[in-house]
């Protein structure tokens, strides 16, 4: 049996696993370990199991992940959600969505200290659904409004998802946390245009909300002002240079905590809570890069990924297209499966793809990023979806997916203007040197 044979079972073998629920870091470890034996021999398959668990949980780069996960932790401990969505109420409130502009607002700067999709959309969900309740918003608006402005988690930096592309395709983390700035903001920008949209053509889906006065306004900014410090410290020290990914994510961890003590909203509970929190992300996502590491020193001894590269890059069509199909195939995986399982899963052989057809590696990150993201709004994976269920109970299912649908359209129309333009990825990243 040839080695791409073996590759190209191994990879069945992988999607049956996961059709069977076996966890992703686990299938593909199993996997990988098999097919590496099999072409090579048993001693040869125990080695590089061994050897890449010890590397990987001893991998200094690897130690951003959890400085980074404890510093949502702690920003969501130290109540900077619950601030964060009344400042942004207080100036946005009184118009008709402005409750949704405020949410979107609110994701926004939460995922600037968090960097989960599902964890900005629970805790903006547990604020800002009630608040939408009592202005009698619609809930299929309401509910699916939140399940999308949740995925700003993830674009806006410090992203878990970004951390992990930046690991496995060696790049520099520092570039693609500033690379997500401005398509964040972008996406942003675009929900709030869809939220007026779909207020103007129906002023009945979402009343405004009581006004607030200059003076409120401008007191309400008090609350978020350590927030906006701490965010432009850790991301322009990155951008700087002035310290590692690692260190960037240590002193957001630790500045979370000292706003959670001065402010007195950070209890022993909440602390402990944290800590168990991070610990349980932190070992998930490093046990998935570990599973990919193995899966990918079995497709490189299977010489799957290059040969599928050089066959791709014969083809006789434009890069261009060749991309178009690669994002599409994100946007279908990303539908039955978590972005970071997709993304762990699939980089190892795209990538390959996508530098021999020239891409810029740190813009393809964004556009795997972003694509990934609409899998967690979309049918019949939606884990947004599902999180915003468990908090309103009572909206049905089916009418939150169709919420989702209009802000599913503002995330593909921000994916073709960033493929269209991509200097809106690359431009801040390339006054990074380092």
């Amino acid at each position: 049996m040839s080695e791409i044979t073996v590759g190209v079972i191994g990879t069945v073998v992988l999607m049956f696993l996961f059709l069977l629920r076996v966890p992703v870091a686990f299938s593909m470890a199993i996997v990988g370990v098999a097919g590496f034996t099999y072409i090579t021999n048993p001693q040869a398959g125990l080695s590089i199991l061994a050897r890449d668990i010890f590397e990987q949980f001893s991998s200094y780069s690897l130690s951003c992940i959890p400085m980074f996960i404890l510093m949502g932790c702690f920003a969501f401990a130290s109540g900077i959600s619950r601030r964060l969505y009344n400042t942004t109420y207080a100036w946005v409130g009184h118009v008709r969505g402005g409750l949704i502009m405020a949410t979107v607002m609110a994701c926004a700067g939460f995922g600037a200290i968090c960097g989960s999709s599902a964890a900005t959309a629970a805790t903006m969900g547990k604020i800002a659904i009630p608040e939408m309740k009592r202005y009698n918003y619609d809930d299929t608006l309401a509910t699916g409004s939140v399940a999308s402005a949740g995925t700003l988690g993830v674009m806006i930096p410090p992203s878990t998802v970004f951390l992990i592309y930046g690991i496995l395709t060696e790049n520099s983390i520092g570039k693609l946390f500033i690379a997500g700035v401005l398509p964040g903001i972008l996406l942003a920008f675009l929900m709030m245009i869809t939220v007026a949209i779909l207020c103007w053509r129906n002023p009945n889906l979402a009343p405004p909300g009581a006004p607030t006065s200059w003076k409120g306004r401008l007191k309400s900014l008090g609350g978020v002002v350590e927030t906006l410090i701490l965010f432009l410290f850790v991301i322009g020290g990155l951008f700087l240079g002035w310290f590692s990914a690692t260190q960037a994510g240590g002193i957001g961890a630790a500045g979370a905590l000292v706003i959670g003590l001065v402010r007195r909203e950070l209890s022993w509970r909440g602390f402990f809570e944290a800590l168990k929190d991070a610990l349980e992300t932190s070992c998930m996502v490093v046990f998935c890069i570990t599973g990919a590491i193995i899966f990918g020193h079995f497709m490189a001894v299977s010489r799957i990924t290059f040969d599928l590269a050089d066959w791709v890059a014969g083809l006789p069509y434009s890069p261009n297209i060749i991309m178009g199909a690669i994002i599409f195939f994100y946007f279908l995986g990303g539908t039955f499966m978590d972005s970071m399982g997709l993304i762990v899963l699939t980089i190892p052989i795209f990538y390959p793809i996508v530098m021999r057809l020239g891409f810029d590696p740190i813009w393809f990150g964004v556009m795997v990023v972003l694509i990934a993201e609409m899998g967690v709004i979309s049918p019949p994976e939606g884990v947004n979806v599902f999180v915003i269920k468990a908090i309103a109970p009572d909206v049905p299912l089916q009418s939150i997916f169709k919420g989702v649908l209009p802000f599913l359209a503002a995330m593909i129309v921000c994916a073709v203007i960033i493929m269209i333009f991509p200097i809106i990825a690359t431009f801040l990243p390339s006054f990074i040197t380092y």
